[in-house]
């Protein structure tokens, strides 16, 4: 008899043990590269996952807590974000990711989500003593133009610039800021929005006076998730539509802006691991492609 009692303890422990841990929230990982003001950077007086700052980091929470589960930011760099989701290393990769070609055939995009300049004007970004001292892709003939990795601004370099001017590829966009004030390079592809958080955090640095000519279908932005993660990309486009209908995001990337510019926010280099309201005209992020095939 008292072997049976002990039994039916053990079993009621267990029974309440599986309880316990059904109970337990999910994780939602979310790689992101933090280098990459307003979207997504570091905050110096934080520390832990609160570091993490920026538009990008806002709609992860927003999602994480729509899904009812906790978020979990592991950061890395940009191309290795994307490694990550395609080896399923994380769930999802929110880091300025615009549409191209190439991430609509490896990865579900989400619908579009909106984050102001961002994404919709790619300039390119010189010393102040250059400032404005170039106006046509010609200009930069001959020079050193510095982009991040696998990004859309190195899709534009070796797209519209002249053939004899060098793009210098690097993980991080903070390295390329450093070579350009070394005088290793002469200039760097980033988005406007970025553009405009470097300046103002770096008097020495300045618009060129270039700005590429940007696809309609780059001049937004998406989440990456792995491809037959069906569920996720529906449940990831629910929360953007719903973002979208609250009028979120336009408080959103005013936040992140101002958050850039105060003297805590800080580009960093990170070791690997693997808006404005749209116009009215605007296709709403629930009407784009759900495996943004025309995103």
């Amino acid at each position: 008899m008292k072997k049976i009692i002990a039994m039916i303890l053990v079993a009621m422990l267990t029974m309440a043990c599986f309880g316990a841990v059904a109970e337990e929230k999910k994780v939602l990982t979310v790689a992101l590269s933090p280098d990459f003001a307003p979207m997504e950077f570091i905050d110096t007086s934080k520390s832990g996952q609160d570091q993490y700052v920026g538009f990008d980091v806002t709609l992860a929470k927003f999602i994480a807590d729509e899904l009812g589960m906790d978020l979990e930011i592991k950061a890395m760099s940009f191309d290795a974000c994307q490694t990550a989701v395609q080896t399923g290393s994380v769930d999802l990769a929110i880091s300025g990711f615009s549409w191209t070609e190439a991430r609509a055939e490896n990865f579900y995009l989400s619908d579009y989500y909106y984050a102001g300049d961002n994404e919709t004007e790619q300039v390119i970004i010189t010393t102040a003593d250059k400032a404005g001292a170039f106006s046509t892709a010609d200009d930069f003939s001959g020079l050193t133009v510095g982009c991040q990795d696998a990004s859309l601004q190195a899709d534009l370099c070796n797209s519209q610039l002249p053939t004899d001017c060098t793009i210098k590829p690097f993980k991080a966009i903070d390295d390329a800021i450093l070579s350009l004030m070394s005088g290793k390079i002469d200039a760097v592809a980033v988005a406007k929005g970025n553009a405009d958080a470097i300046i103002a955090n770096n008097d020495s640095i300045a618009l060129s006076g270039f700005e590429f000519e940007v696809s309609a279908e780059a001049q937004n932005n998406v989440v990456l998730i792995q491809k037959g993660n069906d569920e996720l990309l529906a449940n990831v486009n629910a929360c953007l539509a719903k973002a979208y209908d609250q009028g979120l995001y336009a408080v959103w990337y005013e936040d992140a802006k101002a958050l850039a510019g105060i003297e805590t926010a800080a580009e960093v280099t990170i070791e690997d691991e693997a808006t404005e309201a749209p116009a009215e005209e605007e296709t709403p992020a629930e009407e784009s492609s759900d495996e943004g095939a025309e995103d």
